[in-house]
């Protein structure tokens, strides 16, 4: 009836006042709908972060029931169980917002060493409360002391989780580290050494995220994309139904859940981002945060881990940094390049136990691999580098190596015409030290990266080569074989996630040869602050590319993967026999099958960068 009235009134008037009216009819009619296309829920920030103050309230009076249970009462595990899984739930955001203190209350059961008091803090938190829950081998003070210490902790956690509002760019970087968490540290064993809760826990993360995507992002995905919405839903569920039915901590299929039911998950996350328009990514964290899953080649941020004074090299760099890392005349007696023990057809590696220094003597360490060193936060075995950068001034500095001055620059690189021009488009001048040469070395050295193996290719989905002997040595390397509790994934090396802050260092008691009957007498990290839980210590080097970098260990001592696995395989050094106190592996002994070292062993060689050569030659 109402439009009818409008068109008689229309009808009545003048032609001229009949347009004008119709166009201002339109307008409104056009800006009413364009309102309502972008009206969209906002997110109820509020709502998720009193979950996660709730979920750390919820841990911290499990952990006051577990102190009153005591260490030997039959509650005890029970207790335990149910604080760890609050935590799980709390620790997206506190660990966010407090990440040493969520890092000392879920790390490793091993003492901390504090560099700016000189101070070794006895381990706590909650794998060190794992260990006396479970094997009972803790006094009840210091069980009790464990307890109070990780209590504390929460505390402080929890204040930060309380004073500190949640935003978009808070949120989604959380969960970015969370869901990381999953792939890499929760199914792995990293988080619950002992319990191996750490299955179900992953289960509790992912229920976790769904609470919070539903008070959060979730109205407005269902506004915008209501089919995307759905499908993460869906893909959420499936991946805790697939947790529910498989929960044994040696048989879960680890490479099944991450291609078939988290990368889902991780590819929904980032069009869900996206979607939302709430947040651009920052380019300070270690992620790409628009990379599908966590096994791309461009999963991480290089310049997070490049030095501020060597960020994005350009192309004529790298030109020049790849001619001079082959340029003998870099050596005081021209004799030694880069590529004299990083070798491309090798891995970047040389294939020798020692290589020789510049008077033809033995080096004092094992060549490692160039390729994903960016990807590291320290250097060289004894991690006496704190980056690229000054890892290679020490090599021209060392008097067994280049041997040469950084403040200066040899001429005798100038012999060659073609570097005038190469320096001169490349940084404006001809350097008058050698560090403009090192800055190009490195960043030469930062594009070696490799992420394209049969492995990643087939976690992703891209392609169903692998077989089962190869999934089976994943789902070891993963799961009973723990050796992704140090070799972290997806980089293998020690860079600890989801911080990638630091690189971790172990002892694992290396000896002199492969007889295996005395331990090798480096010293390796102890040469920073002669402190005796460093001794032996050393830097875990990636894995990657391992079948081309042969010999291994810090000594060179191992030729083949097989010897390597026998090691690990007896409990490491002080399964030997070793006098080692401070071990840092996290069991006495594998218990591996031939078959079981045969199917790792057949896994790390799919690790192996396509095209090596050609790709980085």
């Amino acid at each position: 009836m109402e439009i009818l009235c409008i068109y008689n009134f229309i009808q009545n008037m003048t032609s001229t006042i009949k347009l004008l009216s119709i166009l201002t009819l339109i307008t409104i009619l056009h800006s009413c709908n364009k309102a309502k296309e972008e009206t969209v829920p906002l997110p109820n920030w509020s709502a998720a972060q009193n979950y996660y103050l709730e979920q750390i309230n919820t841990s911290i009076a499990y952990l006051d029931s577990l102190k009153a249970e005591g260490i030997h009462g039959q509650k005890s595990k029970h207790y335990f169980t149910l604080a760890r899984a609050a935590f799980k739930k709390a620790e997206p955001y506190a660990s966010y917002l407090n990440p040493e203190v969520g890092h000392r209350a879920n790390g490793p059961a091993l003492p901390l060493y504090k560099e700016d008091n000189g101070k070794i803090l006895n381990p706590v938190g909650f794998q060190k409360i794992e260990e006396s829950v479970y094997d009972k081998e803790t006094s009840a003070d210091e069980f009790n002391a464990e307890v109070y210490v990780t209590t504390g902790m929460l505390h402080v956690l929890k204040k930060g989780i309380a004073k500190r509002e949640l935003n978009a760019q808070r949120f989604f970087i959380a969960t970015h580290q969370q869901l990381f968490r999953i792939v890499s540290l929760g199914i792995s064993g990293f988080d619950t050494p002992v319990s191996h809760l750490g299955i179900n826990e992953s289960k509790i993360s992912l229920e976790a995220l769904h609470t919070v995507y539903k008070y959060t992002i979730q109205p407005i995905i269902k506004a915008k994309d209501a089919n995307l919405d759905a499908q993460f839903q869906d893909h959420i569920t499936k991946a805790i139904t697939y947790i529910e039915n498989n929960t044994d901590f040696n048989t879960f299929d680890r490479f099944t859940f991450t291609r078939n039911f988290m990368n889902p998950i991780t590819r929904n996350w980032v069009e869900i981002r996206k979607t939302s328009n709430i947040w651009e990514p920052i380019t300070t964290m270690p992620f790409n945060f628009d990379a599908p899953t966590f096994f791309e080649d461009n999963t991480f941020n290089l310049n997070y881990f490049t030095p501020t004074t060597n960020r994005n090299p350009t192309e004529k760099q790298i030109v020049l940094g790849k001619k001079l890392f082959l340029d003998p005349k870099l050596s005081a007696n021209g004799n030694m390049a880069c590529v004299t023990c990083h070798i491309p057809s090798k891995g970047y590696a040389d294939g020798m136990a020692l290589n020789l220094d510049n008077q033809g003597k033995p080096l004092q360490r094992n060549t490692p691999t160039l390729i994903n060193a960016a990807f590291q936060k320290s250097f060289f075995w004894d991690g006496r580098a704190n980056s690229l950068l000054d890892q290679i001034s020490m090599v021209f500095k060392n008097n067994k190596e280049f041997n040469t001055n950084v403040h200066e620059f040899s001429d005798a690189i100038l012999k060659d015409s073609t570097y005038n021009k190469l320096f001169e488009d490349a940084y404006g001048s001809i350097p008058k030290s050698n560090k403009t040469v090192i800055k190009a070395i490195s960043s030469y050295i930062s594009t070696l990266n490799g992420l394209n193996s049969k492995f990643d290719q087939n976690i992703r989905g891209e392609k169903n080569t692998y077989t089962e002997e190869e999934k089976q040595g994943y789902n070891l390397f993963m799961g009973k074989a723990l050796c992704a509790t140090c070799h972290f994934m997806p980089l293998t090396n020690g860079t600890v996630p989801p911080f990638f802050t630091e690189t971790e260092r172990e002892v694992i008691g290396v000896p002199e040869t492969n007889k295996n009957q005395k331990l090798d007498n480096d010293l390796g990290f102890y040469w920073r602050f002669k402190e005796d839980i460093h001794l032996g210590m050393f830097k875990t080097p990636t894995i990657r590319n391992i079948a081309l970098t042969a010999p291994y260990m810090h000594n060179g001592v191992f030729n083949t993967l097989e010897e390597v696995m026998e090691f690990y395989n007896q409990g490491g050094g002080g399964g030997l026999g070793f006098d080692l106190a401070h071990q840092t592996l996290p069991f006495d002994n594998l218990d591996l099958s031939e078959q079981e070292v045969t199917s790792i062993i057949a896994f790390m060689k799919t690790l192996t960068d396509n095209n090596i050569e050609s790709t980085y030659n």
